[in-house]
């Protein structure tokens, strides 16, 4: 097949979505032709033709996403079949990432407190678009994808009707490993104390603030950020108001993220909203115990076993919450309930959650992509065969 690609930043570190995007090219890009439109890209897989899309600027969101979706219809309307990763009406199979703006706008309101929110749709033109465009994604004869079953039920509540498919993201086995001290050399971390990963691009909605706070309960470890520099002044200064400015570290974005893995003793992911969670999986593959917020915020907590795969937070608003499950792998003498050695419950974590990353592999994500492309090319009767 002949496949277009649309996705307006394609790069590994571009986030969750962006990552997901990347190893579904790879998989597919090994038998098909594989076209990738978009506004950013490092080129992250070889053998792939890439396309820039016209890029008025970043800002306003809604007016950049409009025109990419214009752009890129008009540079994919023949010859391709395509995969939309963004809002827009165009393309026969869309991935869904995030909370449908529908169901956050409508979902659970009625009489009066509905129709405030349609006079808010009413009066604002990104609003509009936004609706708009995701309308027309889940349009009768599109194949919709979501990432997780948690999102797939939200967009069956804001789009009744529709048919969705689930293909969650996968994880590549780590083939060579460094060990802790070479890991944490090669980031410029301190070797020997005890280091809780945190691994995000929005520090705040994936819960930075409460993961700071509980440190403060933890004297004596260390933090290791990984991800966008752009609101590091924010929380360098959060974490020198607390007194934590000589244990955290801030990394920046890394374009392979393994030596952190490798360099921690357990990742926090105290996240406020995620429909997956990728990062929780990488962890687990890489052999890191890992502290979640549960099914309620987390999509991929959903098929975790709390104590077993990982440990899972109530409340990840609770820094004290946050702190105690952490101290279970960290600190135990520091519990109330001292019933296993920290290396006895890290190795469980660790064995289950390799043992849940190996069964949820991007071959088969990418083999789920294959055949529903393949099936969208029979039910359209289109010409996108590669030469």
């Amino acid at each position: 097949m002949r496949i277009a690609v649309l996705n307006r930043t394609f790069a590994t570190t571009g986030g969750g979505a962006e990552s997901y995007s990347v190893n579904v090219v790879r998989e597919l890009a090994a038998t098909h032709e594989v076209h990738v439109f978009c506004q950013r890209t490092d080129e992250p897989v070889a053998g792939v033709t890439y396309h820039h899309v016209l890029h008025l600027g970043d800002k306003p969101r809604w007016v950049n996403q409009l025109v990419f979706a214009v752009a890129s219809w008009w540079a994919t309307r023949r010859g391709f079949v395509v995969h939309a990763h963004e809002n827009t009406w165009h393309g026969q199979v869309h991935t869904i990432h995030v909370r449908p703006t529908r169901f956050n706008l409508f979902h659970g309101r009625s009489g009066w407190r509905l129709a405030l929110r349609w006079l808010k749709v009413a009066s604002s033109p990104r609003l509009l678009t936004y609706l708009w465009l995701e309308g027309a994604r889940f349009k009768p004869g599109k194949t919709v994808v979501a990432t997780s079953e948690a999102l797939a039920q939200e967009c069956r509540a804001a789009y009744p009707g529709v048919s969705i498919e689930v293909v969650t993201p996968g994880v590549r086995l780590p083939q060579l490993t460094l060990s802790p001290q070479d890991a944490r050399a090669q980031l410029g971390l301190p070797q020997h104390v005890p280091t809780v990963l945190f691994v995000a691009n929005d520090y705040a909605r994936k819960g930075l603030d409460t993961l700071l706070q509980a440190l403060t309960e933890l004297p004596g470890v260390h933090l290791a950020v990984v991800g966008s520099r752009n609101p590091q002044p924010e929380f360098e200064a959060k974490a020198r108001k607390l007194h934590l400015h000589e244990r955290v570290h801030f990394l920046g974005p890394l374009k392979d993220v393994s030596p952190a893995y490798q360099a921690a003793d357990v990742l926090a992911h105290p996240t406020l909203e995620d429909t997956f969670a990728m990062v929780v999986l990488e962890a687990m593959a890489n052999g890191l115990p890992v502290v979640v917020s549960g099914p309620k915020y987390c999509g991929i907590s959903a098929q975790l076993v709390h104590g077993k795969q990982a440990l899972l937070l109530q409340d990840p608003q609770d820094p004290y919450e946050l702190a105690s499950q952490l101290a279970l792998v960290l600190q135990p003498e520091e519990n109330e309930q001292r019933s296993q050695e920290p290396d006895v419950v890290a190795a469980k974590l660790s064995v289950a959650g390799q043992a849940f990353a190996q069964i949820h592999t991007w071959q088969a994500a990418g083999g789920a992509y294959d055949r529903l492309l393949s099936r969208a090319v029979r039910g359209t009767g289109s010409e996108v065969n590669a030469n």
